[in-house]
């Protein structure tokens, strides 16, 4: 018998798989990794994304002068990526648009991108929406943002995109609280402007740094007294565990995954330019994944979705986990054969798994 082979109690051999990703082979890649749908590498591939890149020079030990000048070189880079993988796709003739410029409570501007069905009768229901980049790069105005938020408002929905500050980049160096302030302001401001918008109920979403702030701005609005302006949370592929310069090891897929589209490495850095002095190493409203059972008790319901190769998975299915257990009405999806985020970036190469998505949560706003 080989060594991934077992014998059940009623005496017949099985076979057992190995352990998953960099798990059972420290070699892995992801155009390696049996798991990965071929679409997905196909795609990647004439980026160089496919499979091992080269080291990042910085990391969560590096001076915070020298990460902040990193998140302006690699910025670009990123917006040209996701503009690449998204000027094929067709416009979206049905859908309106425009900008609202609001007040943060820091007193700064925020703007707002107002997305809208053209020729739909309201009210109708509402996501604010905050984009991915760990809280420290990209602009809600990025290519592939501007498409999600059509695409979302394209199935009858109006889609509000926050233009937060970043903790670098071109919309930086604003660290925490900065963001997480100018999304809560942004989710008060529509509150109040329920009736001018035609707005029937708030939900809150965003994938990776735009999930951590999705699920942040409900335990913010727990805590401050207006949580019952928010009716729903969908998180996708949240970055909430602030477990990358050090993993933490119950987080498995930290280590399966690694190097998989992100690099732990790069995410330690990026973390400490949200938070500088790594004062809110364990603050929830800062990394969400740190929320006690208290925390989370009378939350609105939420969805947590999760993308089965990204080092992220199994912090989201954590959260998932301690909102069920706090007796919150959740769920959880894990998009299989797919990187992190690669649900919202792969239109064009995995339009099933991308559109899945899209009416995953359109049905879920129905639910709420």
């Amino acid at each position: 018998m080989t060594d991934n082979m077992t014998t059940t109690d009623d005496g017949i051999a099985i076979e057992t798989p190995h352990l998953p990703g960099k798990l059972g082979d420290p070699s892995m890649q992801m155009n390696t990794d049996p798991r990965a749908d071929p679409r997905m590498i196909a795609a990647f591939e004439p980026f160089g994304l496919d499979g091992p890149s080269d080291p990042v020079p910085f990391n969560g030990d590096s001076p915070i002068e020298d990460l902040i000048d990193f998140t302006n070189v690699i910025e670009p880079g990123y917006d040209l990526l996701f503009e690449a993988m998204f000027t094929s796709l067709p416009p979206i003739d049905s859908v309106e648009s425009h900008t609202e410029v609001i007040k943060g409570v820091d007193g700064n501007d925020i703007n707002l991108y107002i997305h809208r069905p053209t020729n739909v009768e309201g009210p109708l229901p509402c996501i604010v929406h905050t984009h991915g980049g760990g809280m420290v790069i990209l602009k809600a105005s990025g290519t592939s943002y501007v498409r999600w938020r059509d695409e979302l408002a394209a199935t009858g929905m109006i889609i509000v995109g926050v233009e937060f500050r970043n903790g670098g980049g071109e919309l930086g160096p604003h660290p925490f609280p900065a963001g997480l302030n100018d999304c809560a302001s942004s989710v008060q401001w529509v509150n109040e402007n329920r009736e001018s918008l035609g707005i029937s109920k708030i939900v809150l979403s965003g994938e990776s740094g735009g999930g951590n702030l999705a699920l942040a701005t409900s335990l913010k609005a727990k805590q401050e007294g207006w949580l019952d302006v928010i009716d729903g949370v969908y998180a996708q592929c949240p970055y909430i565990s602030n477990a990358y310069a050090e993993k933490l090891p119950e987080l498995a897929s930290l280590y399966e995954n690694d190097g998989y589209f992100l690099a732990m490495s790069m995410m330690g850095g990026l973390a400490k330019v949200y938070d500088p002095e790594g004062a809110n190493a364990t603050n929830p409203l800062a990394w969400p994944y740190h929320a006690e059972k208290s925390d989370l008790e009378g939350l609105p319901p939420h969805v947590i979705s999760v993308n089965e190769l990204d080092p992220l998975r199994d912090e989201g299915l954590a959260y998932f986990r301690k909102l069920a257990g706090a007796g919150v009405s959740v769920t959880s999806r894990t998009v299989n054969g797919t990187c992190h985020a690669g649900d919202c970036v792969l239109a064009a190469a995995m339009p099933e798994v991308y559109y899945a998505t899209v009416h995953d949560i359109r049905r879920f706003v129905d639910t709420v």
